[in-house]
């Protein structure tokens, strides 16, 4: 029995440790497979002995169903933040700091150390306050509520798999962070949901404050940390210490963090996060600015609501209530009948939002959107806003919506297809065949200049254009018929469309319009098969071997080149002197050839995608992860995980600059 419980405790730590490798670092050291192979061992073994440790991965997730929320009362207050909305007012709250400073140095022997403000991100989840005894043992974990008491949400905070059951600690402490859902998480859930979530926020805080914690740990949330409320063990001189010790202590942090001493620098960093805001995988709603030095922070003290030494810097909203108006059908260019919403105009990131996705049928049935109702509308970066959901109480008084029973731009018939409308009139449908034309013609596609969608519209209703194999047809006389087509200018596009002719074979893929298939993708088919031959003879095996090529794409384009309409379209744009070519670019030698690198963290000059491309064509492989077969790690600002990993492994690691260096300059 003794070796059992001796096995039990072994398979705890390491089963723990893999989890802080897979959840926090994102640098597993062992396979799924071997994972649950030891997690099944274990479960096996608490069965059979009935020794449980409150630690063990297996108490994360039960079948419990809560009957209610209990009290907790948190060990230390959990204080609001003051929030400042303008520069300005964030202006006067650092003058209010360093008038007191001086104040307090007027006075004091020791003085206080210059200000100093650390930087971190303002998570848009649900607080959550974790407690650990003096054996580093998760006992509890409580919402905020009041700041004082909150509701006992342990069993629901034990399914996010990032947060630890044990540290290594022998004191009594309360620790503060987030719990967030990832839009990864988000949309995993929407996708079978009979109610779907309305937003990244609500999904959090209802799956922490549901009493069904097989629901709770459907959501799969995450969570960050960032301050210590209460501590029984030695205290710290500075906020800087106090974050290395929660990082060191394996709990799941934010990558961001920055010391600024100026309102210049906090002015750069908080437009930096305003920038990068709509690109992270979860929301935050603005920046927290707090005092570093601690004993400052004491003498500065609380207010009745929050602390003197902290304030959150507010982002606009990303979110906002109005009501949906009516609702418009569009055709794309596939031919799909498309909702668009039209809303009540609404304030909403920085824009005047009017009109909004709806997707398709299923998901206005699922969220219930009804014309006349409230709806939650969602911008992200500068995409068309979504859709969320309703505002329940506001459904009496609307209507349903009805999809349209012929095509709203031709009359033609649609037909139900998956979630989608789509109109068969392929050949005369005109938002159909413009949008095909425009798209063809486009600058990553033949770049034929000076085409618009305009002169597309003209071709179509007084030319009777019908495929884009038309263009290559046209002559001078046709083209002065047009509104505001005179000898130059259609002299000009006929030189455009004849220069097209000698083409690239990728913009030529891509003029194409593969459905789901980018730039990148035409870009990798080309690069593996080298011809246009190859790419329509690849089957479906050949091309999910590609990277970044899955199941969906790549039947796309096996059943796009098996259409008897496209391969008659391709032979004739041949015919017309259409000549798509690849000439594989040659590598010079350069200190990249053949050598593995992992990019971590933010570039100043490229994007992901680019400085990936630069790499490739310096011949060198470009992988996801650091090991010891990883050559360089080419760090930008905020690295993760992965530097630390190659500091671990003593890999190369370069900068920005000393990787152009190394290239003499050639990277841009």
């Amino acid at each position: 029995m003794e070796h059992k419980r001796e096995r039990i405790e072994k398979l705890v730590e390491e089963l723990n440790r893999y989890a802080y490798e897979y959840y926090v670092l994102a640098n597993p050291s062992v396979t799924d497979k071997d994972y649950d192979r030891l997690y099944d061992e274990l479960a096996s073994l608490e069965r059979e002995t009935g020794y449980i440790l409150p630690y063990s991965p297996t108490q994360r997730v039960g079948d419990n169903i809560l009957p209610e929320f209990s009290k907790y009362t948190h060990k230390a207050r959990l204080w609001s933040l003051d929030k400042a909305q303008s520069f300005e007012e964030l202006k006067e709250w650092h003058e209010r700091n360093v008038k007191f400073v001086n104040a307090q140095n007027s006075t004091r022997s020791e003085k206080l150390p210059p200000l100093k403000y650390i930087l971190t991100k303002k998570f848009d989840g649900l607080t959550i306050n974790l407690t650990y005894d003096e054996n580093g043992i998760l006992i509890k974990a409580a919402t905020r509520g009041t700041g004082t008491v909150g509701e006992d949400v342990t069993l629901q905070a034990k399914t996010i798999n990032s947060i630890p059951l044990k540290i290594n600690y022998d004191h009594v402490m309360e620790i503060h962070g987030e719990a967030i859902m990832t839009k990864e998480a988000f949309e995993k859930y929407n996708e079978n949901a009979v109610v779907p979530l309305k937003n990244l926020r609500n999904g959090a805080a209802g799956a922490l404050r549901n009493l069904n914690i097989k629901e709770t740990a459907r959501r799969n949330l995450s969570a960050f940390f960032y301050d210590i409320g209460y501590n029984e063990g030695r205290g710290f001189k500075s906020y800087e210490e106090m974050l290395k010790f929660i990082k060191d202590k394996g709990f799941p942090m934010d990558a961001y963090m920055k010391s600024c001493s100026t309102l210049d620098e906090i002015k750069e960093e908080l437009a930096y996060i305003e920038d990068i805001r709509f690109k992270l995988n979860y929301d935050i709603d603005g920046v927290v600015i707090a005092i570093d030095d601690i004993e400052t922070r004491e003498l500065l003290g609380n207010t009745v609501k929050f602390p003197r030494w902290a304030i959150a810097y507010k982002f606009e909203a990303q979110e906002a209530t109005t009501t949906l108006l009516d609702v418009e059908w569009n055709v794309g260019r596939s031919g799909r009948v498309s909702p668009t919403a039209l809303l009540e105009p609404v304030d909403l990131a920085g824009a005047t939002v009017k009109r909004a996705t709806l997707n398709n049928m299923d998901d206005i049935h699922r969220k219930n959107v009804r014309i006349g109702a409230e709806v939650f509308v969602r911008r992200s970066n500068d995409v068309i806003p979504e859709i969320m959901g309703v505002k329940e109480e506001s459904l009496a008084n609307s209507r349903e919506i009805i999809p349209p029973e012929s095509c709203p731009a031709c009359g033609g018939h649609i037909i139900l297809q998956g979630a989608h409308y789509f109109c068969e009139n392929t050949l005369s449908c005109k938002p159909q065949l413009i949008k095909t034309i425009v798209h063809f013609a486009s600058r990553s596609a033949m770049n034929i200049a000076g085409f618009s969608e305009k002169t597309a519209e003209q071709l179509f209703e007084k030319m009777e254009i019908k495929s884009v194999s038309d263009l290559y047809r046209l002559k001078k006389e046709d083209l002065l018929t047009l509104d505001k087509f005179g000898e130059k200018k259609a002299q000009n596009l006929l030189n455009a469309i004849e220069k097209s002719e000698n083409c690239e074979l990728d913009a030529f893929i891509y003029a194409l319009g593969i459905p789901n298939v980018g730039e990148k993708t035409v870009s990798d088919l080309v690069k593996k098969f080298k011809t246009l031959e190859g790419i329509k003879a690849a089957g479906f095996e050949d091309l999910v071997a590609v990277p970044d090529i899955g199941d969906i794409v790549a039947r796309n384009i096996v059943e796009f080149f098996n259409e008897e309409r496209v391969l008659l379209i391709i032979d004739e744009l041949l015919s017309l002197g259409i000549k798509p070519h690849y000439e594989e670019a040659e590598i010079s030698e350069n200190p990249f050839e053949g050598k593995t690198v992992v990019v971590t963290g933010a570039l100043k000059n490229y994007s992901r995608t680019g400085i990936k491309e630069k790499l490739e064509s310096l011949g060198a492989k470009v992988s996801g992860s650091v090991s010891k077969k990883t050559d360089y790690v080419l760090v930008g600002e905020e690295p993760g995980s992965k530097y630390d990993k190659a500091k671990e492994l003593n890999i190369s690691i370069l900068s920005e600059e000393e990787f152009e260096t190394l290239l003499g300059g050639s990277l841009r």
